[in-house]
């Protein structure tokens, strides 16, 4: 069995790395969701994404009627590893342009939907950046439990509730929602919509979370008889459930491979740390705990490369992964965590010094991978979810609700 890349990938790894070495020169490091917390980073971020659209890699994946390059799954895998990896900002679009609102209007968005929005998309426009609104007060895991509604009247539907944990909604200009259109469905399933919001729209009030690494990510929204747009309706109406399966889905494949390469640059980092450092007069890469802890995080990381080119290899065959996306976000939070605590027993003191802090070790990427994992774990569904979803679709077992 041959676990190398082509020619073709290698190359364009070798490119990734080229720009990276030249775009991010004087640039502090922006890691995942931080991009969207202060004005300068995320203006940064903006140009980065004009930039990455012109190389036509922001979104090489996709059909080249939409934009993209009609690249293969393995090139799109080496893409988003070696970017993770670089530390490469703005390959997301919000939350998430790329990683699903464009490719589920592709599946069920009509022709008007599809031309309007997914342009800006793949040429990293600011009118391209979205968040997403699931979460609500009352409705996190019980995602069927939502309560936002959006009731229909003549040609628009009209909008209230609240939602929370709207990553990115500070900065987007559109909002991919699930409403409940029919409160009075006999299955909270049927009931549910998806809809497109513009974040314009007069009746929204965007109130900050600052989580505790003092960086603005999360946002609470209100609703106050928001007027949406008919036409902003995705797929069917009261179908939103079964849509909203497959953009999960898209979130969940992207969270891995996102992640993981930026895990990995992190344990190379930890790595050289202690090689550096002396305790009682040796070299902390020689003590036996630390080493087998080291070790171990190696092999999870590297189990995580494995689960990502299983995924990616399927799908080249033209098949549809049903439980491997949960299984893999699942494995990449367990990944995250351990990675995240393994490093701060390792600096020891200094992973409670300040991320930004001349003092801080491993450039503060310990103690911001230890601050951010929590928030990272929960997005897309709970680690809870995906194992009742690999217990359904892979040992067969009794679905949970």
């Amino acid at each position: 069995m041959d676990f190398k890349f082509g020619e073709k990938e290698e190359k364009l790894r070798a490119e990734i790395r080229a720009f990276a070495r030249a775009e991010l020169s004087g640039h502090r490091a922006i890691s995942g969701l931080e991009e969207e917390g202060r004005d300068e980073d995320w203006e940064f971020t903006m140009q980065i994404s004009r930039k990455l659209s012109q190389k036509g890699w922001l979104t090489m994946a996709w059909p080249k009627e939409y934009g993209g390059q009609d690249a293969s799954p393995f090139e799109q895998l080496v893409y988003i590893d070696e970017a993770s990896y670089q530390g490469i900002p703005g390959t997301t679009m919000g939350v998430s342009g790329i990683g699903w609102v464009g490719q589920s209007l592709m599946l069920f968005g009509s022709e008007e939907q599809r031309k309007k929005y997914i342009p800006s998309i793949a040429a990293g426009e600011p009118d391209g950046v979205w968040c997403t609104a699931y979460s609500e007060p009352n409705a996190g895991s019980d995602f069927a439990n939502i309560q936002t509604k959006a009731i229909k009247s003549g040609d628009e539907y009209i909008l209230n509730g609240q939602k929370i944990w709207t990553s990115c909604a500070h900065r987007a200009r559109w909002c991919w929602i699930a409403v409940r259109t029919d409160p009075g469905a006999q299955k909270k399933q049927h009931g549910i919509s998806l809809l497109i919001l513009d974040m314009k729209s007069p009746g929204i009030t965007i109130k900050p979370i600052v989580n505790f690494a003092g960086v603005h990510i999360f946002n609470e929204l209100f609703f106050d008889n928001v007027k949406v747009p008919a036409a902003n309706l995705v797929g069917t109406e009261n179908r939103g459930w079964y849509h909203l399966m497959q953009s999960l889905a898209f979130e969940r494949h992207s969270i891995a491979p996102q992640f993981g390469g930026m895990s990995r640059k992190i344990l190379e980092a930890v790595i050289k740390y202690t090689r550096e450092i002396r305790y009682n007069g040796t070299m902390l890469a020689k003590d036996p705990v630390v080493r087998h802890k080291l070790a171990e995080r190696a092999l999870e990381l590297e189990t995580l490369k494995m689960f990502s080119y299983e995924i990616t290899w399927k799908m080249s065959k033209g098949e549809i992964p049903i439980y491997e996306a949960a299984r893999n976000k699942a494995y990449c939070d367990l990944v995250m965590q351990r990675l995240a605590t393994t490093g701060s027993e390792i600096i020891g003191a200094y992973s409670q010094v300040d991320m930004w802090s001349k003092w801080a070790k491993v450039m503060g990427n310990v103690t911001r991978l230890y601050m951010m994992f929590p928030g990272i774990s929960i997005a897309g569904g709970t680690d809870e979810v995906q194992k009742n979803i690999v217990g359904q679709f892979k040992l067969g077992l009794p679905r949970a609700y």
